[in-house]
């Protein structure tokens, strides 16, 4: 019990911040949200949520297999992980998105399901975020060798849940905010995200140095 307590935080956080960075998904989303309205931007958030919940059980799957490496790396992993997360808050914090979000739509037809396929193969197009996602693993120690199937379930289940809550809340604002987004407000957004990401890093360097350095 006490473990699933202890990975409950980390797990949403992660599923949050897997689904954070307004790349292309999240301009489908916003623009979606926009055009077709709150649901059907919802559904395609879900189905990037699953892409997401696909390569976070890779990753775990990766990482069950070399957690001796772990175990004893973690200083170095942690490193690592704190400066993935600083290179993707970077890129956030310097991106300023340049296209009419007009443009953005797939244009498939007005059902969930297409909603839900779409975002989940944009999503999984993008290999890559398996790096961020072993960054995050690492930074958030999240890999617990000693659990269960049970608590292996829920940890993963956490992470997808923190994924959809993350877009339920921004179908939610930009609905109520419809008539006052632009890509202006994608661009704030993008700063304010990508300084949460670099504070995070610094504090996990931090940290990491701190329990390092042998007591005097």
């Amino acid at each position: 019990m006490n473990d699933i307590v202890y990975v409950v935080p980390r797990a949403l956080a992660i599923g949050v911040l897997i689904s954070a960075p307004m790349g292309p998904i999240g301009m489908l989303v916003i623009q979606r949200t926009l055009s077709k309205g709150r649901w059907p931007a919802f559904f395609t958030g879900l189905g990037a949520a699953l892409s997401d919940l696909v390569y976070c059980l890779l990753s775990g799957l990766c990482l069950s297999f070399i957690t001796d490496f772990i175990n004893r790396n973690h200083f170095m992993l942690v490193i690592v992980g704190s400066v993935v997360l600083a290179g993707f808050g970077l890129y956030l914090f310097r991106k300023r998105p340049n296209h009419p979000m007009h443009t953005i739509d797939m244009q498939l037809s007005n059902n969930y399901f297409s909603d839900v396929i779409s975002g989940f193969f944009l999503t999984f197009s993008n290999p890559l975020i398996l790096f961020f996602i072993i960054g995050l693993f690492a930074r958030f120690n999240f890999v617990q060798p000693d659990f269960s199937t049970y608590q292996d379930a829920v940890a993963y289940a956490l992470i997808f849940a923190g994924a959809l809550g993350w877009w339920y809340t921004v179908t939610t604002l930009v609905n109520h905010l419809r008539k006052r987004f632009n890509l202006r407000s994608l661009w704030i957004l993008n700063r304010i995200i990508g300084s949460i990401l670099l504070l995070m890093a610094l504090i996990g360097i931090v940290m990491a140095i701190v329990d390092h350095t042998p007591a005097s």
